[in-house]
């Protein structure tokens, strides 16, 4: 008598999810990471800047200022705390007038997973969710809705693909940096041995632009809306001229809801 064979189901439902999640990327030219979009439609000359905040703003008005010299849409994740700050209030009113893109960063800047084992994860369903809840309940302050919003940018730019599950499960799409550049270490501090010089960090877009195939379209160019003040040499002094050579490129600049 044959025995019949036995049916692994862990291993089918796993077969079920990856398909589920190439159904939902196959069609899209956007390119994926643990679930997370980190970079958007690569035949195109669009890229889009991305600014990040919690604590620091300092950079606030000089990038906002560029921005509007200079004609361009950027998108600004923040958290709860940095919306909720009486001293940024003008900046970011001043960010929903001029057209930017608003988005979630969480709450409190919670840290998710684990930085060496990034499947182990150190929050809680109901933790995430509340404390995403939170940020987005702080942006109603200036106007903005979930709906208005849909795009949610982790903490620390670090995720795995439960956070990302429970993202789509909110109606919200998690999205990235794109990696290549040292456009996100603009926040490292003097005598630290992740520091990167703001030279650094300007010849490092320069030459990913150079090295990549297909340079930096589709990019979501990553920096800070501010820095803690031991680091005096600040990235976003170097912006306008970043955006020139863009430019120059041929390179066109998009909210990060119309770049993906």
């Amino acid at each position: 008598m044959v025995d019949k064979p036995r049916v692994c189901w862990t291993c089918l439902m796993l077969l079920a999810l990856s398909m589920q999640a190439f159904g939902q990327h196959a069609s899209s030219p956007n390119q994926y990471l643990h679930g997370a979009i980190v970079r958007g439609d690569t035949s195109q000359m669009d890229l889009a800047l991305v600014f990040t905040g919690d604590e620091y703003a300092d950079g606030g008005m000089q990038i906002a200022r560029v921005l509007d010299r200079q004609g361009i849409k950027a998108s600004f994740f923040l958290t709860g705390k940095f919306y909720r700050n009486p001293d940024f209030a003008t900046l970011i009113a001043m960010l929903v007038e001029d057209g930017h893109y608003l988005g979630a960063h969480s709450d409190q800047h919670l840290l998710y997973c684990d930085w060496d084992k990034r499947d182990s994860l150190l929050v809680t369903r109901e933790e995430f969710e509340t404390d995403l809840e939170n940020d987005y309940l702080a942006m109603r302050l200036f106007g903005i809705s979930k709906e208005d919003a849909p795009y949610f940018l982790p903490p620390f730019e670090w995720y795995n693909d439960s956070i990302s599950a429970w993202t789509r499960d909110m109606g919200l799409h998690l999205v990235n940096y794109t990696s290549g550049t040292l456009s996100h270490a603009d926040y490292t501090l003097p005598g630290t041995p992740s520091y990167r010089s703001s030279q650094e960090i300007y010849d490092s877009i320069l030459e990913q632009a150079s090295k990549d195939p297909v340079g930096l379209r589709g990019y979501m160019l990553l920096s800070h809306i501010g820095t803690a003040k031991e680091r005096t040499d600040k990235f976003y002094l170097h912006l306008e001229k970043l955006i020139i050579w863009l430019k120059q490129k041929g390179y066109e600049f998009q909210r990060i809801d119309q770049l993906l």
